[in-house]
């Protein structure tokens, strides 16, 4: 499989995007069992055919609710506005829903996390349905857990099928690694690259993200 992807990759590099992508996350508990999760996010070129850009892509606004329904599983559901059309008068801007299942074991020093989504993509005159399975680990880089100013190290894998009436289902993969750190009780930094081959049993889009998140936890 992974000779495939990279030979597909390999055919598909006049197609190559890298975008920039930082985001601004706000946690906060209504209740122990239960929190609200707020963020903002800018997807922005920076290559795209191998020409170096700087250009706004979309901005998205989301809300998710998590509620905690056992030892280390839980269950969310939320909702996202995509603005795409101040950046692009071509595109339409998307509504989306997402529901969630989770599941996170803690055994030792390593956090291993498995995810389950469907969500629903709502564009003018068709419905995309989309299925991702996630799975992740997360370790501090020092001791056993971790500390205020230590940082903490994330790898994550995910599949995704996507499905809409009168068009063939598209299959993505996505690999993530990112770095973060505790700078205070309530807030964290993270940065990270991910990449994305999207549609990879037709004609692979390679896709890369450098990314960055500010969390803030109340």
């Amino acid at each position: 499989m992974g000779i495939v992807l990279w030979h597909n990759t390999s055919r598909a590099q006049e197609n190559y995007t890298a975008y920039i992508q930082p985001q601004l996350t706000l946690n906060y508990k209504v209740a122990p069992y239960y929190k609200h999760n707020l963020s903002l996010s800018s997807r922005n070129f920076a290559v795209q055919n191998e020409d170096i850009q700087f250009q706004g892509r979309h901005l998205d606004l989301s809300h998710f609710s998590t509620f905690e329904t056992g030892v280390g599983t839980s269950l969310g559901a939320g909702l996202m506005y995509r603005f795409r059309k101040a950046f692009d008068s071509s595109r339409d801007n998307e509504v989306r829903f997402t529901q969630q299942f989770s599941f996170t074991l803690h055994p030792l020093i390593v956090r291993y996390g498995h995810r389950l989504r469907v969500e629903q993509r709502f564009l003018p005159g068709h419905t995309i349905h989309r299925f991702r399975y996630r799975f992740s680990l997360d370790f501090p880089l020092e001791g056993e857990k971790v500390d205020l100013k230590e940082g903490y190290l994330i790898l994550n894998t995910e599949a995704l099928m996507s499905v809409s009436e009168g068009i063939t289902p598209q299959f993505d993969q996505r690999l993530t690694l990112a770095i973060g750190w505790f700078l205070t009780d309530t807030i964290q930094i993270q940065t990270g690259l991910e990449h994305r081959w999207e549609n990879y049993t037709e004609k692979t889009q390679p896709i890369v993200f450098l990314t960055s998140s500010c969390i803030f936890s109340l």
